[in-house]
């Protein structure tokens, strides 16, 4: 068994989706790996489930016999790539970016929301004020990611409608969640 074929089966085995992994000439193999579609442990990355695909993987790489000086396993990130097709059927309906190998009216790259189209793929952006579409099979595609989403105040900041001693319901403040007297 080759070392990427060990890697995958290794971490799909634990349940979870390789992303992607790489080796350096230095001997660093890097692992980034995510949550499936639909987890029930949630849908992000934590640290322990790195240390739980880590130590594994350790224990598998010696005994595949397969050399490497450090290994990371880590989540892909916030603007995660998209590199098989089961990714784009995953986050159909987000905001992608995406480079083609050769340019489309002068350009390679593209922003926009991610449509599934048929047997192929929709881009839909704003081209200044009109918005147009972009028809693309994967083959064309030379990087796909995700556009990162960043909220800073999380959900447990999301203004909820509260009760009043008097049974009513007052109005919250939706800058910071508190309730307005």
């Amino acid at each position: 068994m080759n070392w990427q074929a060990a890697v995958e089966s290794t971490v799909t085995g634990l349940g979870y989706d390789l992303v992607d992994c790489e080796r350096s000439p230095k001997g660093l193999l890097r692992v980034y790996i995510d949550r499936v579609a639909n987890d029930p442990n949630g849908e992000y990355i934590v640290v322990e489930d790195c240390e739980r695909v880590t130590r594994q993987l350790q224990h598998v790489l010696e005994v595949e016999g397969v050399p490497y000086e450090r290994l990371e396993v880590s989540s892909p990130g916030l603007d995660r790539p998209l590199n098989k097709a089961a990714d784009y059927a995953r986050f159909a309906g987000q905001e992608i970016e995406i480079a083609l190998k050769a340019p489309f009216k002068g350009r390679k790259k593209y922003k926009g929301l991610l449509e599934a189209q048929g047997e192929g793929w929709r881009l839909v952006f704003q081209d200044g004020k009109v918005e147009q579409a972009l028809d693309f099979s994967l083959d064309e595609v030379k990087e796909a990611r995700l556009v990162p989403v960043l909220d800073f105040k999380g959900k447990r900041f999301q203004a909820q409608p509260a009760q009043d001693p008097a049974g009513t319901q007052a109005e919250a403040d939706e800058t910071d969640g508190d309730r307005k007297q």
